[in-house]
């Protein structure tokens, strides 16, 4: 599986952005799918993810800010980001999951207070 993010880049809090990946496979439909971000100096932390049948599970520090979709037909999963907060500034990275785990290379996103 190899999973391609995009989306990322400036933007000034309170605002909106929306981050996509795109997965190679022809089982996407079967894989749980996540973003999960790093911050400098911190760890890898889960953001968001969706399971195969749509069920989801966020981060506490996103709640009620961010929306992780799919869209099986297109093999790509999004995560819409709105009310961003400078705490935010990390790099994201797009994860799959069967029986394996799979890496996206990351996308920055960068909230300037």
């Amino acid at each position: 599986v190899q999973l391609q993010a995009s989306g990322g880049g400036l933007v000034q809090a309170g605002g909106s952005v929306r981050l996509s990946c795109a997965a190679s496979g022809r089982t996407f439909s079967s894989y749980t799918m996540g973003w999960f971000r790093q911050a400098p100096g911190k760890e890898r932390e889960l953001v968001a993810e969706i399971g195969s049948g749509g069920i989801t599970n966020y981060a506490d520090s996103v709640k009620g800010r961010f929306t992780i979709s799919r869209d099986n037909d297109k093999n790509t999963v999004y995560l819409q980001m709105h009310s961003l907060k400078p705490e935010d500034t990390a790099i994201y990275y797009c994860h799959a999951k069967d029986l394996w785990d799979y890496w996206g290379q990351g996308t920055l996103v960068t909230v300037s207070s």
